[in-house]
């Protein structure tokens, strides 16, 4: 991989992080315990809160696990290993990093996992 592709990937994957980073800050109300008064609001509207406070919850986990994985693309980076297969040792595809840049298997390979 060329110098400026890893300097664009890096880019990338900061971009990426703060904005994970930003996205958890503002959602961060969004998935507080639901607490209504029951004689002033009746079940369905709670049953709605819980509901959205449980779709809040799991956008969160979801972007917990996807900084995680950012986290680990800054470490190969770092480490010279970035965009090297982690099952196979063969270079991931430029164009796949480009999808995913924190994706850590080659094409093959991610195929080979899903059959």
């Amino acid at each position: 991989m060329h110098p400026e592709q890893i300097i664009q990937f890096r880019k990338q994957l900061i971009a990426l992080k703060d904005e994970l980073i930003g996205a958890m800050a503002t959602t961060a109300n969004d998935i507080k315990p639901v607490v209504l008064d029951q004689a002033a609001v009746g079940r369905v509207s709670r049953g709605d809160a819980m509901q959205m406070q449980q779709m809040a919850l799991e956008s969160s986990r979801r972007r917990e696990r996807r900084l995680i994985s950012v986290d680990q693309a800054l470490k190969r980076l770092e480490k010279q290993i970035y965009g090297i297969c982690v099952y196979c040792d063969e270079d991931i595809n430029v164009r796949r990093l480009e999808i995913d840049p924190t994706a850590i298997r080659c094409i093959k390979c991610a195929e080979a996992l899903t059959k």
